[in-house]
Order: C-alpha cells, then sequence, then structure tokens
C-alpha cells in the first residue's frame, strides 16, 4: 500500500483513506452497495487537530473499538495501524488544524445475502480542515436553541453510546428549529427530559449546579474533558435527567462537541438565558478547554516529518 509522506496541493482540501488507499477527499468514493450506505449500518468516530496536535487521540480510537464491538463490526486494522492513518492523512493535507474522521461500515454482502455475517467489514479515514458547529464569532455572543417536540430515539433501540449516523430524529429537530428562527436544536425523552442534538451534549447551570443529561446521549470525549475541568476548577459536574422546563430557569446553558468545544447559549425557544449572552462559567470553562489542547496530558502532535506504522 502506497504511503504518503508530504502535503500535496491536490490535497489541499483534505485526505481520504480508502480501500488501503490515500486520496483527495474530493475523489473519494464508497461502493454503492456497501451497508454503511444503504442500511446506515456503521460507526465512527471524529478526533480534533489543533495547533498540529491530536486532542485525546487514543480515547477516540478506544471509543471508536467500543462501537464497533457493540454492532459486532470487525475493523480491518488495530488500534496503532488506525492512528497510523489518521496521522497520515492530516499530514498529506498539511492541515494544523483539522477535522479527522475514522469510519467502519458492515461493508458488502454477498449478491442475494440479507445476513449481516456475511459482509466483509471496511476502514475508512478523512481528514478536513477544523470544522466549526458554531463559528468563533458566533460563540462571542452565543446561539439561539430551541428545545425540540421531536423525541430522541430511544436508547432501548439505538444505543446512544454508539456513534452512528441514523439521524432522521435529529434532522427533523432541525428542521423545527429553523422554522422557529433557532441555530440548532435538543431534543427529548419520552418523559420530557432533555437528551442531546445533532452532534453535541448539553450543560446548565441550574441553582449553581452544573448538569448535564445522564442518559440517551453519546458519551462525548469533550463532554469528558469539560467534566474534568469543570471539577478541577471547583464545579462538580452532576449527571441527572434534566427536564426541558428547567432550563427556562438556567443561568447559563453551553454545548460541547469536537466541532466547536464549549458553545455558549445565549437564548432557548427565543427567551435569553440568563442575562441572554456567555455567563462566567461558560467563558472559563471554554478558555480551559481550548488552554488544554496543548496540554501533553491531553495530546499527540501530528507526526508531520514521515509515514507512520505502515498499513496492510
Amino acid at each position: 500500500m502506497p504511503v504518503p509522506q508530504t502535503a500535496d496541493e491536490a490535497f489541499a482540501a483534505g485526505a481520504a483513506f480508502i480501500e488501503g488507499e490515500y486520496l483527495p477527499v474530493g475523489e473519494a468514493r464508497l461502493p454503492l452497495l456497501d451497508w454503511g450506505f444503504i442500511k446506515s449500518d456503521c460507526t465512527y468516530d471524529v478526533v480534533g487537530v489543533w495547533g498540529g496536535r491530536f486532542f485525546r487521540l487514543d480515547d477516540h480510537v478506544e471509543r471508536f473499538h467500543a462501537s464497533m464491538e457493540r454492532l459486532h463490526l470487525v475493523c480491518p486494522y488495530g488500534r496503532d495501524e488506525i492512528a497510523a492513518v489518521l496521522h497520515d492523512c492530516v499530514r498529506l493535507a498539511g492541515l494544523r488544524e483539522s477535522y479527522v474522521e475514522m469510519i467502519t461500515t458492515r461493508g458488502l454482502a454477498p449478491a442475494g445475502s440479507r445476513d449481516p455475517r456475511d459482509c466483509e467489514n471496511r476502514f475508512y479515514a478523512l481528514a478536513i480542515p477544523y470544522v466549526w458547529m458554531v463559528t468563533p464569532e458566533r460563540q462571542k455572543v452565543g446561539i439561539n436553541l430551541t428545545v425540540s417536540s421531536v423525541q430522541r430515539i430511544p436508547p432501548e433501540s439505538l444505543d446512544p453510546r454508539v456513534k452512528n449516523f441514523q439521524w432522521g430524529d435529529m434532522v427533523a429537530g432541525l428542521f423545527e428549529a429553523y422554522g422557529k428562527g433557532g441555530e440548532t436544536t435538543v431534543l427529548v425523552d419520552r418523559d420530557a427530559n432533555v437528551t442531546e442534538g445533532p452532534g453535541f451534549n448539553l450543560f446548565a447551570l441550574i441553582d449553581g449546579r452544573l448538569q448535564t443529561p445522564q442518559r440517551g446521549v453519546l458519551e462525548g470525549i469533550t463532554r469528558k474533558t469539560v467534566v474534568e475541568l469543570a471539577e478541577a476548577a471547583g464545579w462538580p459536574v452532576e449527571f441527572v435527567a434534566l427536564p426541558a422546563a428547567d432550563l427556562a430557569r438556567a443561568a447559563e446553558v453551553f454545548l460541547t462537541s469536537t466541532a466547536g468545544g464549549v458553545m455558549p447559549v445565549a437564548r432557548i425557544d427565543g427567551r435569553p438565558v440568563g442575562v441572554g449572552r456567555p455567563g462566567p462559567v461558560t467563558q472559563r470553562i471554554r478558555e480551559l478547554y481550548w488552554a488544554a489542547h496543548q496540554d501533553p496530558t491531553y495530546t499527540t502532535p501530528v507526526n508531520y516529518r514521515e509515514a507512520a506504522v505502515e498499513t496492510g
């Protein structure tokens, strides 16, 4: 298998790893009959690169493997080989800030088979310029969030700890939010408790207590980081059933994601959160989060000089 050595202009928009080869991301294609595409039978994970350093790379790779195990998927590459491919994609694209994704799909089944055990699982990866779910400019003032009437797929039906592309409920919630003038949305469960939104977890400061939903959510790596940083700074985090109605009493609300970090919410359903702008706890946690991107405890330097571990 060819292994890239240096950045190339053809890869300026990003690099992909498809069926053992590195390609410009715009040329990357999946087989039309891959069950990951036609059945959304796959899992993925996303790790950020900031200032030339992966943030919590090992945690993301471990969660990726845990997701595969729950879905009975087998990646053809080991943990070190996956990390090597991710390094190579970032280096080939020459990116210092990057959104880096790893995907394992069920793959292709023999003609006529509907048995997932017959499929040959496939691994893909890509690195593109860093993606902001909420731009830095909007983060300065805070966004307008809506609480959706759409219920999140229950965890009894689909384990939310497994990252997946089954976003029918999320997309419905987004269209509802846009119709109300919102920028994004958070879904509720059947008991009207807050769960998560399209690609993010939620935190709320209510009655001086920092809370985040306990059930029905992805256990985000950014969420995990915020919990660690907040508790070290003297703000213990409570994992609770969080009624959507309680958000009206929140002094501060923020969202967390690899794509954007700690993102303040200024309004919920058109009503101000607290004073209607990012609060001091949110701002301090946001500062700590980005400072951690230079901390060797959390980061791994991207290998820009030479090919990482050979795969294949």
